[in-house]
């Protein structure tokens, strides 16, 4: 246990880790020589900062440009009432400094593009897509399929939630497998104007952290090939498989995105014309 490095103060921390056969203490240095970035700071965003940062994820990115509005402080639960008005990157890393000193936060006060996802996404293990629209979804499994870096997926509605882990495995599906372009804009109302149950993202952000532990540490069946469809109003989980398509534009046999500068990232994201 010395030769992992952990102190006093972390073997207390997190002991109910380091006490399980399955992580360890060598788990537990893993999880602290780790890195994620969290794209999106609000409703979904908040429950995955929090909780890897609880379990000692060493690095966190939060990528966000918004700022704190009381409509939020329903939901998003790493920011306060004092809070309204401030960054979105500087409340949550606040929350994580209050949490555990051991956890560093990278703040990326930006909204995500084709220009500075790929510099983004390089520096960390994993990428968590906790975004809110569907031109972010696009652009995060676009960029991290081709880069081959793993990304765990949510998205709320009203009552209900979507989850799925996106490993980048010889064989894998990718979001677009599944969704191959993004409704028209204006189809699907936002939270905004339909409104969504507040602890729902709590639920379906706690799932994506789940995710995010599980392949950083290399335990169990990850939601690779398969989403996970949740019903907070009959308290359901539906499965549903995700197989590869071998015409998919991204990650197919014959991909027409080469690039995240192939696609327009507005109205249905699909690849512009040969």
């Amino acid at each position: 246990m010395s030769g992992l490095n952990l102190d006093p103060e972390q073997l207390d921390r997190y002991s109910r880790h380091i006490i399980m056969d399955d992580i360890g203490p060598a788990g537990q240095k893993a999880l602290l020589d780790s890195s994620v970035v969290v794209v999106g700071a609000g409703g979904l965003g908040s429950p995955v900062v929090q909780y890897l940062a609880a379990a000692g994820v060493g690095r966190l990115g939060v990528v966000d440009d918004d700022v704190v509005e009381r409509s939020n402080l329903q939901r998003q639960v790493v920011h306060g009432d004092d809070d309204v008005g401030r960054p979105k990157v500087d409340s949550a890393a606040d929350f994580v400094a209050a949490l555990n000193p051991d956890v560093t936060v990278d703040r990326h006060e930006t909204r995500l593009d084709p220009d500075n996802v790929e510099s983004l996404i390089a520096d960390y293990d994993l990428v968590v897509d906790a975004s809110d629209n569907f031109p972010t979804r696009y652009l995060v499994n676009d960029a991290c399929t081709l880069a081959g870096k793993p990304f765990c997926h949510g998205a709320i509605y009203e009552f209900e939630g979507q989850i799925a882990t996106f490993t980048q495995e010889a064989g894998s599906p990718c979001y677009r497998c599944l969704f191959p372009e993004a409704p028209p804009e204006g189809t699907v109302p936002d939270c905004a104007s339909t409104g969504v149950l507040g602890v729902l993202p709590g639920t379906v952000g706690c799932v994506q952290a789940t995710e995010a532990a599980k392949v950083l540490l290399d335990l169990g069946e990850p939601l690779d090939g398969r989403m996970i469809f949740y019903d907070a109003m009959d308290m359901t989980f539906e499965e549903v498989p995700i197989r590869r398509n071998p015409d998919c534009p991204v990650c197919g046999d014959d991909p027409r995105i080469g690039s995240v500068h192939d696609v327009e990232y507005t109205d249905t994201c699909s690849v512009g014309a040969d």
